[in-house]
């Protein structure tokens, strides 16, 4: 009984370390406003753009008359960015080994056979993914595709995303000295989806946590041309991460707990 408690209290003892380490780390605990820029594509600058910022109760991205006379293009482009200081896009550090971000996306309308999408995006400044840029996103239009692409790999929720429908989002990151895991979550309000655990080699030290909206306008001599809008809702973002094992994972857990459960019942 006496080596079971001392291996308690060792355990005890090493989380509370690491959780007071993690706190020293925890830069992105500053981040306390959020940053849009319009236009990062202009394919189509006579449409009205609608930018409201009310971070983190919401953020909303809106493009209406997307159309060119006598030119041709295909997408407006918006994005928005956390911030510790309300002005300048917030960089991720070395210090940020953790992270959960989430928010609600609801993104309309469907614009049939045009792109209409919005969601999450880890940019590639630092050239860690393997894969290049990773988005996480839903489409009001074409596919309906809600997922993420792009970065450590590929994931289709199995959802068909509907134009107007409120969609929990949310990005659980960590990294362990060389190695980075990412898992992605979907919630359309019958249950959370997760993805597999997503792991790579390398960090994200130096790149940007940012949300996009894009729609695709129409090449024609008049108008109306595309409209549409993304709104994102209850916005958080914290420096821990919960991953959720996969189903086989915790069926090993389950066997692994076997024996602890007998050693309590045998001294009971």
């Amino acid at each position: 009984m006496k080596a079971f408690n001392r291996s308690l209290y060792v355990s005890v003892l090493t989380g509370v370390c690491m959780a007071v380490a993690s706190g020293a780390y925890a830069q992105i605990s500053s981040i306390n406003s959020a940053v849009i820029t319009p236009r990062v594509f202009n394919d189509y600058p006579t449409a009205t753009g609608t930018y409201i910022n009310n971070y983190a109760s919401s953020i909303t991205l809106g493009e209406s008359g997307e159309y060119n006379t006598g030119s041709t293009g295909f997408a407006n482009k918006d994005i928005w960015q956390f911030s510790s200081d309300g002005s300048s896009a917030y960089t991720l550090g070395a210090g940020d080994t953790a992270f959960t971000v989430a928010a609600t996306l609801t993104l309309g309308p469907d614009n049939g056979t045009l792109d209409n999408e919005a969601g999450w995006f880890i940019g590639n400044a630092n050239g860690s993914f393997p894969g290049g840029d990773m988005q996480f996103i839903a489409k009001a239009s074409q596919d309906h595709f809600l997922g993420f692409f792009g970065g450590p790999g590929f994931w289709n929720s199995g959802i068909a995303y509907t134009a107007g429908t409120p969609v929990t989002m949310a990005m659980m990151y960590q990294q362990t000295g060389p190695t980075s895991s990412i898992q992605f979550s979907v919630n359309v309000g019958s249950g959370t989806v997760y993805s597999p655990i997503q792991t790579w080699t390398g960090n994200l030290v130096g790149d940007n946590l940012a949300a996009y909206f894009q729609l695709q306008g129409v090449n024609s001599s008049s108008g109306p041309g595309t409209s549409a809008a993304a709104v994102w809702s209850d916005i958080s973002i914290s420096s821990t991460a919960m991953f959720v094992p996969e189903p086989s994972t915790i069926a090993l857990l389950g066997l692994g707990l076997l024996p602890l459960a007998r050693l309590f019942r045998r001294r009971a």
